[in-house]
């Protein structure tokens, strides 16, 4: 067909257009990405991955390929932990890494991962640092939260009450001064030991139905107001399960990575988007 070639695919609902473009020639706009992303108007995610390699943006890494991470509204973000774990799956599957175990490079630093044999990714996360404490406004309700730093912002408010029960199509307010960037807003229950449910309104997209870093911000969190900063915990979301591991300088998060399509964007829609 001669088209742009990409690939759908998701980590617990999290959903992806996946852009091989190892020598970065794609010219991904804002307007691209909002595009492909639209539900109606384009393929529908909750972000783009452009597969490129680092030496083509001029990067120095130790990984060799780089997670070129996109908003659904085009803007871009430091690390995408759903994602990674597409992006790991399709180099190895893709013979791109030889793997099980390789880097890969974010706009938050080099991130190491496993692809493990029933497919599913472990990501090494670096640190989750707690930064401080804020307020989430969700319909008129306050709802205290830990400020979560996973090489993005986070604000973690942990409640007695259901989840499920929030309303979260609108945006939630937050302080802005705080959080100048905008951030992401986990909303947590403790449902047993080692066991969190999270609800997620992600900055730059609105609610998904999953969001990695929001899960190890949640375990960090809740470990925080625990009085520990160590532990591990599943973390129910929406769209599956994952598990989280927090360490001092170190998190992990494991859970799976699933293509669902592949195929050619059309190149006369392509360019006709600004």
């Amino acid at each position: 067909m001669g088209g742009i070639e990409f690939l759908k695919g998701h980590g617990t609902q999290n959903d992806f257009v996946l852009l091989p473009d190892a020598a970065g020639v794609l010219d991904l706009t804002r307007e691209r990405v909002a595009a492909l992303c639209d539900r109606q108007r384009g393929i529908g995610a909750d972000g783009v991955l452009r597969v490129v390699r680092c030496a083509a943006l001029g990067i120095e890494s130790a990984a060799e390929w780089f997670m070129d991470y996109r908003n659904a509204d085009g803007s871009l973000a430091e690390m995408c932990g759903n994602g990674v774990r597409v992006f790991a799956r399709y180099l190895v599957e893709n013979g791109l890494e030889r793997g099980p175990e390789f880097v890969i490079g974010s706009r938050a630093g080099d991130r190491a991962v496993r692809v493990n044999p029933d497919r599913t990714v472990t990501v090494h996360m670096g640190a989750a640092r707690i930064t401080g404490t804020s307020v989430a406004i969700v319909g008129g309700r306050e709802l205290s939260g830990v400020a979560v730093d996973v090489g993005n912002p986070h604000l973690v408010s942990t409640m007695d009450d259901d989840v499920s029960g929030l309303e979260l199509r609108d945006q939630p307010r937050y302080d802005h001064d705080l959080f100048p960037e905008g951030v992401n807003l986990e909303f947590v229950n403790v449902v047993g030991d080692h066991a969190l449910r999270m609800r997620v309104h992600e900055r730059g997209v609105g609610e998904t139905r999953s969001c990695g870093t929001g899960t190890v911000a949640a375990v960090a969190a809740t470990l925080h107001l625990a009085g520990t900063d160590t532990g591990s915990s599943t973390v129910d979301v929406p769209g599956g399960t994952v598990k989280v591991t927090v360490d001092r300088g170190d998190s992990t998060l494991t859970g799976p990575a699933v293509f669902v399509a592949r195929g050619e964007l059309d190149e006369s829609w392509w360019n006709n988007l600004p």
